[in-house]
């Protein structure tokens, strides 16, 4: 069966000329299409990997880095966060026509659903979701210099760099005009924080995106999905974790995902377990949460886009721009606003 986006005579070339052991016939299999990179399972007779490439079309300037995801997972090797082993990347993309990276398969359980989260008790869920966020607070507290990730972003003017970049995206994928995303732009721009922080941000955070012990979910053993990562202010990430809560969040995903579920605890209590974990204060709180909201709602906004290009990655990714204008309103709540 033919799979959009991957050629495995010419993966399997990639990994023997990049010096990978290939034991007997490569087999190759679809992991995710999702919603942004597609993800691949590779196997022989000995080992397994799991090999990330760009969308097939409908891309936009920077949100599939894939020398992102590689390099932030290479420096992250060693540190108390748990990620998978670095095998190689694939910068030009010469093997599938799209760069390409490749790490060690991480067995384990990935909950995407709420019906995958019925096979956690209450206990489970909330002691999963309290190691969750004491591994983003873990993720926050790396000396990003140490591990090699000084360049790996900019922290100096990171929220106007946020904003620029986001409302750019809104204009490349918009499908109809809203006024609220202007509205919340302009109040987001008034209430910029004068001070922040600087670390390694996730930028996706959430339990779907991590791979969980298969006999004990209150494990980590791996965060994947790092291609929207930075240097940034960590409670962008904090905040994002929260937002991602709210249930409208579902018709982005497509499905009832299992961080929208009533047993995950709520986005208060997700914000101040953080903060004891961690030890940061949540100052300009309100601040966060809208940026949250913005950038949920122009990528709903982008799948829609994508999706009415050709890109379809799911069912419902059509329905998806439905959830922006319910972002942008909760970003306007969240500063005090009216909508436009």
């Amino acid at each position: 069966m033919s799979l959009p986006g991957m050629d495995i005579a010419a993966l399997r070339q990639y990994l023997v000329d990049s010096g990978v052991a290939v034991s007997g016939e490569l087999r190759v299999e679809l992991i995710s299409g999702g919603r942004s990179n597609l993800t691949f399972k590779a196997y022989d007779d000995v080992s397994t990997w799991v090999v990330r490439r760009p969308p097939t079309s409908g891309l936009t300037p920077s949100a599939h880095d894939m020398a992102r995801e590689y390099k932030v997972a290479r420096g992250l090797q060693g540190t108390p966060v748990p990620v998978a082993k670095t095998v190689a990347f694939d910068a030009d993309g010469a093997a599938l026509g799209a760069p390409m990276t490749v790490v060690e398969f991480v067995d384990g359980q990935v909950i995407r659903e709420q019906s995958e989260l019925g096979r956690l008790s209450d206990e489970q869920v909330e002691a999963t979701t309290s190691t969750l966020v004491k591994v983003l607070a873990d993720l926050h507290a790396v000396d990003y210099r140490a591990v090699g990730l000084d360049t790996f972003g900019r922290p100096e003017g990171f929220f106007t760099r946020q904003l620029k970049l986001w409302a750019g995206q809104w204009d490349r994928v918009k499908t109809r005009d809203l006024p609220d995303v202007a509205a919340l732009h302009d109040a987001l721009t008034e209430a910029l924080p004068q001070s922040s922080s600087a670390s390694i941000v996730h930028g996706d955070f959430r339990i779907d995106n991590t791979i969980l012990d298969t006999a004990d979910p209150t494990i980590v053993r791996a965060v994947v999905d790092w291609e929207l990562s930075t240097l940034g202010d960590p409670l962008t990430d904090v905040a994002l974790m929260c937002v991602y809560r709210s249930p409208i969040f579902d018709l982005v995903l497509g499905t009832q995902a299992a961080w929208t579920s009533p047993r995950i605890p709520s986005a208060d209590t997700l914000a101040q377990t953080y903060a004891a974990a961690s030890g940061r204060d949540l100052v300009a709180w309100d601040f966060y949460v809208a940026l949250a909201n913005f950038k949920l709602g122009i990528i709903g906004e982008g799948i829609t886009h994508r999706a009415l290009q050709g890109s379809d990655s799911g069912s419902g990714a059509v329905h998806a721009a439905e959830a922006t204008p319910e972002f942008m309103a909760a970003g306007l709540r969240a500063l005090g606003k009216a909508s436009a």
